[in-house]
């Protein structure tokens, strides 16, 4: 297959970066909040507490999994004909779900989290009614029936052309030795890949969703707790790992603009991601390690895959990105500090959740501060960097003028790195202290971290409010 000359895509891509951007700034600011009220510097209620930790997990995770399907589709859409219907529906389904999960959380109280943990949804403690738990899991449902015709229409269209899904991993090249100039590029294996392994994860997460919305409306009907919050940790597990390796399309395609070199899909690189299908789904029993009742041999799995799952992500995309860019003259501005940002921060990311994964410090660090410590870094340094970079990258092209990395972007970039290492590096530190995630309250000692944070979270906020303004000018500017 040959790239094409235009996008079709490009308006409702636009559009969805628009939306998303304005979301992600949103859950920042509750995310701020958060930090302020654990640090004593304002009073909200621990109801309106857990309140905005529902909303800015939901907010956050789903709204990362949208900016990755849009650079998903906007980027294989240079390689096969995509159905611009199906990516209409999705985005309608999501956002009617968005609509649903906020009246939920804003409107009924609902403050459960955004993992809806079995059986907390039923369990209000008079807090919020149970239609607000009903409403919730159903704009869940709506967002995962979306993304599951999203794939549909991604595993059509690469089916359709390269012949199978086989071809489209590149298969036949790294095991059954076809020539390597035969291989479909990064974005089509990627984007096969992803297709394959967040699909069974919705499916899974639909399953549980189901059950949990039964036990809503029937509450003499249950079912196992252990079997039901396996599936959801696959589920979430699978789905924020999705939307990192759905946004990593935006290094692999628009890099090599700034090097002059292809990113070739070579035979480690397919291998990498073949490992990568088996170990996003593999590992998620890491985030169960506390829990006595599970199986050894299950436990086994999670801290081993642990373990392995950095390899391909450090030897093929951080190390890949290293051999393109030395030597090659590469033009630095917001874009491409964005996206080499992004790929320092996910590896950077990938140390603490395997630490956290190791047993013995699981048992006394899961429950605190370090776990939202290791995850922000993958988002704020790593998801959130990919997707910013791509939405700026998105209103350049086509300016006959080249971009520079002006003194404004300079201090925004400056502004959100030194935010986001200060942020993640306060969670960590309180973690290793056994300071306690999720915790509306905090103890006097403990202030002086949360009120750190919310400085940070001050400062991480600007860059990404001058990141989306700077993208919200550029829709404005007319293309040359």
């Amino acid at each position: 297959m040959h790239a094409k000359s235009q996008n079709p895509h490009g308006t409702m891509v636009a559009l969805t970066m628009l939306i998303a951007g304005a979301v992600f700034l949103l859950m920042m600011a509750a995310g701020l909040v958060m930090r302020a009220a654990q640090g004593d510097l304002i009073e909200i209620g621990a109801e309106l507490f857990y309140q905005l930790l529902s909303v800015h997990g939901a907010g956050m995770v789903g709204t990362a999994g949208l900016v990755g399907a849009g650079i998903l589709w906007f980027f294989l859409g240079r390689h096969v004909d995509l159905s611009g219907a199906a990516y209409r529906v999705f985005l309608g389904l999501f956002l009617l779900g968005v609509v649903f999960i906020l009246v939920a959380i804003l409107v009924g109280g609902y403050g459960a989290a955004w993992t809806f943990l079995y059986p907390l949804p039923a369990v209000t403690g008079g807090v919020w009614e149970s239609w607000a738990s009903v409403l919730f899991v159903l704009g869940y449902t709506s967002i995962g029936v979306g993304f599951l015709i999203f794939y549909l229409a991604v595993g059509h269209a690469v089916i359709t052309a390269y012949g199978g899904l086989v071809r489209a991993l590149g298969w036949h090249v790294a095991f059954g030795g076809a020539d390597p100039d035969e291989a479909p590029p990064p974005a089509v294996i990627a984007a096969a890949t992803v297709t394959i392994f967040n699909s069974i994860g919705i499916v899974v997460g639909a399953a549980v969703l189901i059950v949990t919305l039964i036990n809503l409306l029937v509450p003499s009907f249950s079912v196992d707790a252990l079997l039901a919050k396996n599936m959801i940790y696959f589920f979430g597990h699978v789905f924020i790992n999705a939307a990192i390796y759905m946004s990593v399309i935006a290094v692999y395609e628009i890099v090599p603009e700034y090097t002059g070199r292809p990113w070739k899909s070579t035979r480690p690189f397919i291998l990498a991601w073949a490992s990568i299908l088996i170990f996003v789904m593999a590992v998620y029993p890491h985030h169960l390690l506390q829990d006595v009742p599970m199986p050894p041999w299950a436990l086994i799995i999670g801290q081993v895959a642990s373990y392995l799952s950095g390899i391909p992500l450090l030897a093929v995309t951080a190390f890949g990105l290293c051999t393109y860019v030395r030597g090659s003259g590469m033009r630095w501005d917001l874009v491409s500090a964005l996206l080499f940002l992004s790929v320092a921060g996910w590896s950077l990311g990938s140390v603490p959740a395997i630490i956290d994964a190791i047993v013995a410090v699981n048992k006394v660090m899961h429950n605190t501060q370090w776990v939202p410590g290791h995850f922000h870094m993958y988002l704020l340094l790593g998801t959130l960097a990919m997707n910013f970079g791509f939405m700026n990258w998105l209103v350049r092209r086509g300016h006959a003028e080249v971009s520079r990395f002006n003194g404004i972007e300079k201090l925004a970039f400056s502004t959100y790195v030194f935010g986001g290492v200060g942020f993640v590096v306060v969670f960590l530190v309180s973690g290793a202290q056994s300071v306690p995630r999720r915790w509306a309250v905090h103890a006097p000692e403990w202030l002086s971290q949360a009120q750190a944070g919310t400085a940070f979270a001050v400062l991480v906020i600007l860059g990404a409010l001058a990141f989306f303004l700077r993208f919200a000018a550029g829709l404005r500017q007319p293309k040359n």
